[in-house]
C-alpha cells in the first residue's frame, strides 16, 4: 500500500530550511567574530609552550 496520495507534494519546508541554515550560518560567524581573536592567543600559547620546551 502506497502511504503517498497522488495530491501530496514531497518538495518540503524549503523556506524553514533556508531560514534555519542563514540563521545558523549567521550565529557562527557572530560567535566566530566574538571568540576568534581569543582563540587565536590560546593557540599562540600552545604552540610558544610547545616550542620552548
Amino acid at each position: 500500500m502506497n502511504q503517498f496520495s497522488p495530491q501530496q507534494s514531497d518538495r518540503g519546508d524549503v523556506p524553514g530550511w533556508v531560514l534555519i541554515t542563514l540563521m545558523t550560518a549567521g550565529l557562527v560567524v557572530v560567535i566566530w567574530a566574538m571568540a576568534g581573536p581569543a582563540l587565536g592567543d590560546v593557540f599562540s600559547n600552545a604552540i610558544d609552550r610547545v616550542l620552548s620546551i
